[in-house]
């Protein structure tokens, strides 16, 4: 009974990993990426090496590397190498959703900026500067919101409501 229910663990496993991989593929990470993120998510020790991470996704050692580098590139994973081990391994980096939506905070400002000069060359037409604000409102709107909520998470130590 012990073997199917380990069984069964390994395909829900599996499966996480995958959707994973699809999700993350579908906000502009290669599946690849998004796969070595579920693995890590699952896995017990929330640390893998590379060989580790290539025979549990069945990747080539050039696509994962080019993927674990993406990931430290965008803050999504640490490398480490743990006391008495030869090779780095790598983990989700804490608080790892906080560190992403921090970055979307700075990416919509950078947006703010681009719209603003849209808004500019914009004038003269009542229906591109009306279009153009609409999005410049939109984009204020969440920067403030995204904002709020993340000084609201630190605040609170990075956990959720208690109770």
């Amino acid at each position: 009974m012990g073997e199917l229910v380990e069984d069964a663990r390994a395909v829900e496993r599996a499966e996480f990993v995958e959707s994973a991989g699809l999700y993350f593929e579908r906000l502009g990470l290669s599946r690849t990426s998004g796969r070595v993120l579920g693995h890590l998510f699952v896995e017990e020790s929330g640390s893998a090496d590379a060989a580790e991470l290539c025979a549990a996704l069945d990747v080539a050692k050039s696509t994962l590397s080019v993927s674990l580098g993406r990931l430290e590139q965008l803050g999504l994973v640490r490398r480490h190498r743990p006391p008495g081990r030869k090779r780095d391994h790598y983990r989700v980096t804490e608080d790892v959703f906080g560190h992403a939506l921090k970055s979307k905070v700075s990416e919509l400002a950078e947006l703010g900026g681009v719209l603003g000069r849209g808004l500019h060359a914009a004038e003269g037409s009542p229906s591109a500067v009306r279009r153009l604000q609409t999005m410049i409102d939109m984009n204020e709107f969440l920067q403030r919101g995204f904002s709020g909520l993340l000084e609201e998470w630190d605040a609170r130590g990075g956990r959720g409501p208690v109770g």
